[in-house]
């Protein structure tokens, strides 16, 4: 480890260009940096740093060593970060990803309260509504709003139910009759969640009866905001999880279209990366999760 500190050193010198501002981002003297740079040359046999009045330039034996420590050094800090988030559960940082709509709503005042719970573990959140891989993205979990899971590369662990309702603007039945069952929707004007531009499928369910109505492609989008603003304006008909349109059902902006008729729902669901077993942090933020929405007051989740 002393080894490793003198290359550290060494590295923040040719970082630098210079003995004195190597020191002071080190917070070590700069005597105490030329003495460490002097045994780490006697070390190693060779000359590494040439140091004028003016200048700290490298040699030949130098560029060498730099060039193949700093990989290493820089491989060591991240295995080490690893085993660090993997031991402690209190102390870290976590990248999380998550669904845009879902986060506006929810994660803001999420997020406040784990702070203050968990003063030093650190956030990174990237918010996307495409379905991301968390291995290729290195996320350690992944927040999904979606249809149960079929993906077996990875863990996931169902949260609660999101209910969803079909809703238009009530405007939108002045120009065309209201359907009274799922078979009288028109998919010209329905709008559709969709990634890729393919039509979405409702399924409706009113005690035994099952339909299940194809929407169009007229409008598709992969954010449900914008489908709730086009919605309230009067575009059509679309499908939202109750977190998008509960507010805007209560003020009157939309109406629940085919009310005795049920929409199956979606699932909350945390998305994790292959591990053997949850590392401490992930496992931290998964129960403060969980306990969060099953205390969130005026839920708009449904508990699993």
């Amino acid at each position: 480890m002393e080894d490793l500190k003198a290359i550290r050193v060494f590295l923040k010198v040719v970082e630098e260009l210079s003995f004195s501002k190597a020191a002071q981002s080190l917070r070590m003297t700069p005597a105490s940096i030329t003495r460490i740079i002097a045994k780490l040359e006697r070390d190693l046999g060779q000359q590494m740093l040439v140091r004028t009045t003016r200048r700290v330039s490298l040699t030949s034996a130098g560029a060498v060593v730099a060039a193949r420590f700093k990989p290493i050094v820089a491989e060591f800090d991240k295995v080490a970060a690893a085993i660090m988030q993997e031991s402690t559960p209190d102390r870290g940082r976590l990248k999380i990803n998550a669904p845009i709509s879902m986060s506006m709503k929810l994660l803001p005042g999420l997020i406040e309260s784990f702070r203050l719970a968990y003063p030093n573990i650190s956030l990174d959140l990237q918010l996307t509504d495409r379905l991301v891989d968390v291995i290729e993205e290195d996320c350690d979990l992944a927040i999904r709003v979606s249809r149960p899971p079929t993906d077996k590369s990875t863990i996931w662990r169902k949260i609660c139910h999101v209910p969803r309702h079909a809703v238009a603007s009530p405007a939108l039945f002045t120009r065309i009759p209201e359907p009274l069952t799922p078979d009288d929707i028109n998919q010209e004007t329905t709008l559709s969640y969709s990634s890729d531009g393919t039509a979405e499928l409702w399924e409706f369910a009113n005690n035994s009866q099952r339909r299940s109505v194809r929407a169009g492609t007229h409008v598709t989008s992969n954010n449900g905001d914008l489908l709730y603003e086009l919605t309230k304006a009067g575009a059509g008909i679309c499908v939202l999880p109750d977190f998008i349109v509960a507010d805007g059902i209560t003020r009157g902006d939309v109406v629940r279209v085919l009310p005795d008729w049920q929409v199956q729902s979606l699932w909350l669901t945390l998305f994790y990366p292959p591990y053997d077993q949850l590392p401490p942090l992930v496992s931290t933020f998964t129960t403060f999760f969980e306990h969060y929405l099953r205390d969130l007051d005026g839920m708009v989740f449904d508990e699993a």
